[in-house]
């Protein structure tokens, strides 16, 4: 095979690439704007994105893992829930309410085509950010 028929496979294969990057940018960016239109998702403190998109899989932010529990993200959301006890009315309705966000976030993110699964992984980004705006405020 020639040296020009190399490169034009090459670069070919290189576009196509190239190509399939940007459209895997661009489904990420039309689902973040489709969490965005919902009112529900839209006006939660904490803003439930994807990340990125493997095949048919949506990797979606989440602030609750199995070593992260939904208590530690409310009180991270909610600073003022720190003072509540564990039987608060108000702790089991923050539960309810983060279920559901996050719940809607997944549907959202399913119904869009291409889309069969959803993946939540932690936002540690999220944590440490809040956890320096926290040191910051408390500075002042």
């Amino acid at each position: 095979m020639s040296d020009r028929k190399q490169f034009i496979i090459v670069m070919l294969v290189a576009a196509i690439f190239v190509g399939w990057l940007g459209w895997r940018g661009f489904e990420v960016i039309s689902l973040n704007q489709a969490l965005k239109a919902d009112e529900m998702v839209a006006n939660y403190p904490y803003q439930h994105r994807v990340l990125r998109v493997e095949g048919g899989t949506a990797i979606m932010s989440s602030l609750r893992s199995h070593e992260t529990s939904t208590h530690e993200a409310l009180t991270t959301i909610f600073p003022s829930m720190r003072n509540l006890g564990d039987n608060d009315r108000d702790w089991q309705r923050a539960e309810r309410e983060l279920a559901q966000v996050q719940a809607q976030a997944g549907n959202i993110v399913l119904s869009a085509s291409g889309i069969d699964r959803v993946r939540w992984e932690l936002d540690e980004n999220w944590y440490h950010l809040a956890s320096m705006k926290s040191q910051q405020n408390s500075r002042y």
